[in-house]
């Protein structure tokens, strides 16, 4: 089943084309860096395992940009202070436990919602759209943080990072996502912040909205061609069909 399509096109923010509002019929969300900023947390638990390991920690800058494919990689990165390469597997294995004890404990307490979020959730869900949540985050970390935060039952179900046997920017999660929707791909938006979800999307054959505010490797989310940028949740309503009525 395909989009429908009303006349009236409206403006993208990326690379000047046009595009007419959509209605999809359903919708896939991102977590961390979409929803929530997670990074307060993150990072906290980054420094305080480095300091654990005996290494110079390495601050919230650095995290944010290391964000977007799960906390194993995120540990990874910390460890060599680097997107590119890998640490030795004896660190590995000393670090990772302590970052997973650590964030266990430290899942929620500093992360916030993003401006505008509960509002575009309610309004979605008002229209009647169906909406999941599809993360890198492992399950034992994504739902606390979803009920703490007070969004877990805005959605019909969670996708998390261990859901599949692969993540993001594989599309197997979006995948997964649409036939638990028993729709098809093409019939789908996802709403992310990093080139992963839009890699994912592509793959997947969903339309992909991209949030300005969001962790994208210190790189612009603009590059990376997204159908549409949003600045807040707030604008859904500019770039997505009414579907009630």
């Amino acid at each position: 089943m395909s989009f429908i399509i009303e006349q009236q096109a409206i403006g993208l923010k990326s690379k000047g084309t046009t595009m007419d509002k959509i209605k999809p019929n359903f919708v896939l969300f991102d977590l961390d860096g979409t929803l929530i900023d997670s990074v307060p947390d993150l990072s906290f638990c980054v420094d305080e395992m480095m300091r654990q390991v005996g290494m110079p920690v390495r601050g919230e800058a650095l995290v944010r940009n290391w964000l977007g494919n799960g906390v194993r990689r995120l540990v990874e990165r910390a460890l060599v202070g680097s997107d590119e390469s890998m640490p030795a597997q004896e660190l590995m294995d000393r670090a990772y436990p302590i970052f997973l004890d650590l964030y266990k404990h430290n899942n929620s307490l500093r992360s916030t919602i993003y401006d505008g979020v509960v509002e575009g959730l309610k309004w979605m869900l008002t229209q009647g759209y169906r909406i999941a949540c599809v993360t890198n985050k492992p399950q034992i970390f994504a739902i606390p943080l979803l009920k703490d935060k007070g969004l877990y039952d805005y959605f019909e179900f969670v996708i998390s990072g261990d859901s599949c046997a692969e993540k993001k920017p594989h599309p197997m999660p979006l995948l997964n996502a649409a036939k638990r929707m028993n729709f098809t791909p093409e019939s789908g938006l996802m709403i992310g912040d990093s080139r992963s979800d839009i890699k994912a999307a592509r793959s997947a054959g969903l339309h992909i909205f991209c949030m300005t505010y969001g962790y994208n490797h210190g790189e612009d989310i603009h590059d990376y061609e997204p159908d549409v940028t949003l600045d807040s949740f707030t604008e859904l309503a500019n770039y997505i069909e009414t579907k009630i009525g």
